[in-house]
């Protein structure tokens, strides 16, 4: 497959996201299977690098304007950020940037348009160090997020936003989990070192190996036989802090893709009756491959966490894990469409959500037992506030004190920022029935 073709797939990838028809990770998994011959790594390149600095990049596209584009030219506009992207942050060759992207016009049966595309890029090109040096002063533009993003952050994290704000736009790295039933952390890394892929043990989590460059799952020694899986260091840190008893019931509440419900099971092999419930049946499906994968064991439900008459046997849980829906402002490095998909009006409406699923989940915990609550936000609302309005609203529960090496203490739970010590975004707060 040609470049050309590899650009003209990511123009399609960004088109449909800026439309609200799928997040990158969801699109790049149908090229996956659409377009086997396609080159994966440069395609998500374009897309990633694309949306992670979007807000600079519609800041220099305005200045190389005359005026905007018309709505039905979404796909022109989105040619000229790939374009400018291509220029400014990859290693393309100029020429090679401007011919490919002007290329595509003829491609998108929009010949009218490679004059233009041509000239904006050629001035994009000639301009580059005074628009990069205006586009990068503390702004939109400089911070390369949405305002009601950066008002938050400021709000909640006044000593610590703008270095979140730098954060979130360095790649994270590629973290793996090891599955310790299986192989111990020392004997993989040497099998890593064996396939010269370098990597170092994690920071906080006794599972976690780093990777100093990020590879295909396929090159991983074992991975298909279940040895490791990929997942960042604070997102198997639910394990420990859960701490689940052999022999004992758990429900993992909001389970899918499946991560956290295996780092469960792997970290307590001894006849942990674990409950995996999802609203969709295609994600379980996720759930279901990874439990193959690994050899492991769950009882998969399909049901609405709020609607617990609908899948609950009115059996109390020991231990329940509620990783809730939030708007992933941790994970920003991960995932820089969030950006673009997330507005003002998302973290409110989640915030009910979670409240809601709180309120539901908690009469299914036996007394003694204990909740954890997960987010991979940094949003106080869906985070320390949720759990204090929570604790002063229900008489029966109360707080355990836990510790993490790194973590920010809040009135309630703790808090990691991104890129703390390669870490993600991501907050906890464990919950006892009293």
């Amino acid at each position: 497959m040609s470049l050309k073709s590899n650009r003209l797939l990511a123009l399609g990838i960004l088109q449909n996201m800026l439309s609200d028809k799928g997040t990158l990770s969801t699109q790049l998994n149908k090229i996956t299977l659409e377009h086997p011959d396609a080159n994966l790594p440069l395609i998500q390149e374009y897309t990633y690098g694309v949306c992670r600095w979007y807000h600079r990049l519609e800041v220099i596209l305005t200045e190389l304007m005359d005026k905007p584009l018309r709505k039905k030219d979404q796909d022109i506009h989105c040619l000229l950020l790939l374009g400018l992207y291509q220029l400014y942050y990859m290693r393309t060759p100029d020429h090679a940037a401007i011919n490919e992207t002007v290329a595509l016009t003829r491609r998108l049966g929009k010949d009218w348009a490679s004059k233009l595309v041509n000239a904006i890029l050629r001035n994009a090109q000639r301009k580059q160090e005074a628009l990069e040096a205006d586009s990068a002063v503390p702004s939109i533009a400089g911070y390369s997020h949405p305002q009601w993003m950066i008002t938050a952050l400021k709000n909640d994290w006044p000593d610590q936003w703008e270095g979140i704000l730098f954060k979130n736009n360095i790649q994270a790295p590629m973290t793996l989990r090891v599955n310790t039933r299986r192989i111990d952390r020392e004997s993989y890394l040497a099998q890593l070192a064996k396939g010269d892929i370098a990597g170092k043990p994690g920071n906080i989590s006794t599972t976690a190996i780093i990777l100093d460059q990020a590879v295909d799952v396929t090159q991983l020694p074992g991975f298909a036989e279940g040895l490791v899986s990929v997942q960042d260091e604070t997102s198997q840190m639910v394990a420990a802090l859960l701490a689940v008893e052999p022999n004992s019931r758990c429900l993992d509440a909001c389970a899918a893709p499946g991560g956290k419900t295996c780092a469960l099971l792997e970290n307590q092999p001894d006849n942990l009756e674990l409950y995996a419930l999802d609203n969709s049946n295609s994600r379980l499906e996720k759930v279901r491959e990874n439990l193959a994968r690994l050899q492991l064991q769950a009882t998969l439900l399909c049901g609405n966490a709020q609607d617990t008459a609908s899948w609950w046997d009115g059996k109390p849980f020991d231990s329940i894990l509620l990783d809730a829906p939030c708007t992933g402002t941790g994970v920003i490095r991960r995932h820089p469409d969030i950006k673009l998909l997330r507005h003002s009006e998302d973290a409110p409406r989640l915030a009910s959500i979670q409240q809601q699923l709180l309120t539901a989940l908690w009469p299914c915990l036996k007394k003694g037992g204990r909740m954890l609550y997960s987010t991979c936000s940094v949003l106080k609302a869906e985070n320390t506030l949720q759990i204090e309005a929570f604790l002063a609203s229900t008489k029966d529960a109360t707080i355990v004190d836990i510790t993490l090496p790194g973590a920010i203490p809040c009135h309630a739970g703790l808090q990691f920022l991104p890129g703390q010590d390669n870490l993600d975004g991501f907050y906890y707060a464990l919950l006892e029935k009293v």
